[in-house]
């Protein structure tokens, strides 16, 4: 019998954000997106840095017209009535934690190379992509923008 250990690895970590963004908790992805032990803190950590860049970007534009509105931080963007208190919070940690997970997904398919692996692997890769599309929804939601959905014949 084998035995993985799962849960938090170390002492709290904290990644922090741009002044406009949230600062990210290594805890909180993990116990979010169920992020076990057999990933180590560092290769968490990373993923989640590449995917902060990455959406931060993608809200660049979005950002500086919050700023230019007075807004100075994530937390201050007004809801529309019809939203709940912390959805673009909300939003942006699923936008950073779906890409930070897609990241560890395609990176972790290797873990076993027995074909009962590599059938996990090519089931993974849909995984892979349905997080990163939960990520471009997200952020296209923070934007206010129709999402698109494009599929070739």
């Amino acid at each position: 019998m084998t035995l993985i250990a799962s849960g938090s690895t170390s002492d709290p970590v904290t990644i922090t954000n741009a002044s406009f963004f949230p600062d990210l908790t290594l805890s909180d992805f993990r116990d979010t997106m169920r992020v076990d032990s057999t990933v180590t803190d560092e290769r968490a950590v990373h993923a989640l840095q590449a995917a902060m860049f990455n959406v931060n970007a993608q809200l660049a534009t979005w950002m500086q017209e919050q700023k230019d509105a007075g807004v100075t931080t994530l937390e201050n963007v007004p809801e529309q009535d019809w939203q709940p208190a912390g959805v673009y919070m909300r939003l942006y940690l699923r936008a950073v934690w779906s890409m930070a997970r897609a990241n560890l997904v395609e990176r972790y398919r290797d873990y076993d190379s027995t074909n009962d692996g590599h059938d996990r692997a090519e089931a993974l890769e849909v995984t892979g992509d349905d997080y990163r599309r939960d990520a471009h929804w997200a952020i296209s939601d923070i934007q206010g923008v129709n999402r698109t959905t494009v599929e070739l014949i």
